[in-house]
């Protein structure tokens, strides 16, 4: 609807850019619907209505101030849905075919503490993944989120891959000119995992076997020390 220009996202909102009747184009089914969420919900303050929310959906609290409304006993329960894993793992994953929401909670979900990016190019046309906005809903998260362009591959070199044997001499290459040149670079990631304890390598594709970031993750958990766990999600 961003992209329509049907909204625009502010840092606070989401502000509506015209005068369109929407209710009218909707189906008599999904009017209904609507209906009861406004008798359900018409009486109710900005408080009950986030009371309501956190009571009934406590998954969807977990980044909140949800303390500041709940009874200790209810805020106890939106606590017991916020992971809390301390292995120390290096994750990637793409997001390729999901929504940026899919994508946003499998990074809540695993405990992500820290969003790498290593596209070359961190332009999409996809919403919500290019740098600014990716970064700036890891931010919203509590996940940083770090750009290294360097481990990338450039878009020229991505043409004309039509079968596996097509991306298995790019990644030749890429071992041969890419990591060999980057250790620095590898190291610093190994340097974030051990401090942030769950990282993830982000990139587009969906296939982990048709993507770059697999033969990075590869290479950074053939470094000395490296006694933990890789997956890909």
């Amino acid at each position: 609807m961003i992209q329509k220009g049907i909204l625009s996202d502010t840092d606070k909102k989401f502000m509506l850019n015209n005068k369109d009747d929407y209710l009218n184009m909707l189906e008599l089914a999904d009017k209904a619907y609507l209906q009861k969420i406004k008798e359900l919900c018409e009486n109710m303050n900005n408080k009950d209505l986030m009371r309501y929310t956190y009571i009934n959906y406590p998954y969807w609290a977990i980044n909140s101030e949800a303390g500041n409304i709940l009874s200790q006993k209810e805020y106890k329960k939106v606590n017991s849905f916020k992971p809390k894993i301390n292995d120390t793992i290096l994750f990637t994953i793409g997001y390729e075919g999901i929504s940026l929401e899919e994508y946003l909670n499998r990074l809540i979900k695993n405990d992500i503490k820290m969003l790498i990016d290593v596209r070359n190019n961190p332009l999409s046309m996809k919403f919500g993944f290019s740098k600014n906005q990716l970064s700036n809903y890891c931010n919203r998260l509590g996940i940083e989120y770090m750009h290294i362009p360097s481990l990338g591959i450039k878009s020229e070199q991505r043409q004309e891959l039509n079968e596996q044997k097509d991306y298995d001499k790019l990644f030749a290459n890429y071992y041969k000119y890419t990591l060999a040149k980057t250790k620095q670079e590898q190291e610093k990631i190994f340097d974030l995992l051990v401090k942030y304890n769950r990282i993830a390598l982000t990139c587009f594709e969906a296939n982990i076997n048709q993507c770059h970031r697999k033969h990075l993750a590869n290479a950074i958990s053939s470094l000395p020390n490296f006694t933990y766990e890789l997956r890909h999600i």
